[in-house]
């Protein structure tokens, strides 16, 4: 595969990833974590995964400030230009329009993807035909192309699109419905022309930013005004001055449910948010007892379908344990029923309120 040199790719890193504590901590978060256990963290497995689409040079990180140095840590190969650091937290929107504006600067016919750094992706040949097919459909139409998945549960944490043609590879969506409750999740699901949304885009530049202008004027308002200051010295200033006056607006709100010309693209690769230790443990090589074990040695007598996680290699030693999370950390040691994922957060809480701000 030849990279295209008018395709770049913008990848959203400045996330704290609060219910994978206690491993994805404010000061280290999940998407600079190896959760797999393959030697490479999550946001490192989201650039190699971009291999020979796109030049290295074209990949964008939009990461907060103070995970600079992790980035440039873990991606030495990126100049730091590259690195985009929020001075304040505006959700999606605003991140992904000044991106765009930058990479227009550099190539008016530029094409751009827009991806998570801490999701699981499986069938790598599978990702990159679909991302190759969405950047060509992006070159030659004023579309805003979103990557379905087809949904297996009702899940009420996804976004849903609704779509014209459940058959085709490429559809039209007829409507888009953020986060429903569950008994619409199970309506959707029993429709069969739902999908989730995957949180991965792909459009032109100037398909974007027109949509910003229709949708978000006064946004795109306060990014126009810093154009003369990409990548000269006086940027960082523009950014600390004028990014905390954007609406606090994620992408989907803003742009997609407005929108008249999104499409869907079904993706045929693996997909999963990886929002959750349970949701790690779905997606992992598991033993005959169905336990899933990373960076762990783990000896089992009686104990089925866990998820041990610990960050030290350690010795595991589990007797009549079943469907249990475990995550081992250096100060903190965290045993919770699986698929009880929502307290992850209240323990976090408590156990923060309890002995410091150190260890959330």
């Amino acid at each position: 595969m030849i990279a295209n040199q008018s395709n770049f790719a913008l990848i959203m890193a400045g996330g704290v990833g609060s219910r994978f504590w206690p491993t994805s901590t404010v000061s280290f978060p999940k998407q600079f974590q190896d959760l797999t256990g393959h030697g490479r963290t999550l946001l490192q497995q989201t650039i190699d995964r971009l291999a020979g689409i796109l030049p290295e040079t074209n990949i964008y990180i939009l990461t907060n400030a103070r995970y600079l140095t992790l980035v440039k840590k873990q991606l030495p190969e990126l100049d730091e230009k590259q690195i985009i650091c929020e001075p304040a937290l505006r959700n999606t929107a605003p991140c992904i329009l000044y991106a765009a504006l930058k990479i227009q600067q550099q190539d008016k016919n530029a094409n751009m993807i827009v991806l998570p750094s801490d999701h699981f992706i499986d069938h790598l040949g599978a990702f990159q035909a679909n991302v190759a097919l969405a950047f060509a459909r992006a070159s030659q139409h004023d579309e805003l192309i979103t990557f379905g998945i087809p949904p297996n549960q009702p899940h009420t944490g996804y976004g849903y699109l609704e779509v014209e043609d459940k058959k085709a590879p490429i559809s039209a969506i007829t409507k888009f419905t953020e986060k429903p409750n569950l008994e619409k999740a199970k309506a959707f699901l029993n429709a069969g022309n739902y999908f989730w949304n995957s949180g991965l885009f792909v459009w032109s530049c100037n398909s974007i930013i027109s949509a910003f202008k229709r949708y978000q004027p006064k946004i795109l308002r306060i990014f126009e005004e810093g154009i003369p200051y990409f990548d000269t010295a006086e940027e960082n200033s523009f950014l600390q001055r004028e990014y905390p006056k954007a609406e606090n607006i994620s992408i989907d709100y803003a742009i997609l449910e407005p929108s008249t010309n999104i499409v869907m693209l079904k993706a045929s690769f693996m997909w999963n948010d990886l929002g959750t230790w349970s949701s790690l443990y779905d997606q992992l090589t598991k033993t005959a007892e169905e336990n899933v074990a990373v960076k762990a040695a783990l000896v089992s007598t009686q104990a089925n379908g866990n998820m041990i996680y610990s960050s030290s290699g350690k010795i595991v030693v589990l007797k009549g344990l079943n469907n249990y999370v475990v995550v081992d950390e250096d100060k903190v040691l965290m045993i919770y029923p699986k698929g009880d994922d929502q307290s992850v957060k209240e323990l976090r809480q408590q156990t923060k309120d309890k002995f410091g701000e150190d260890l959330s």
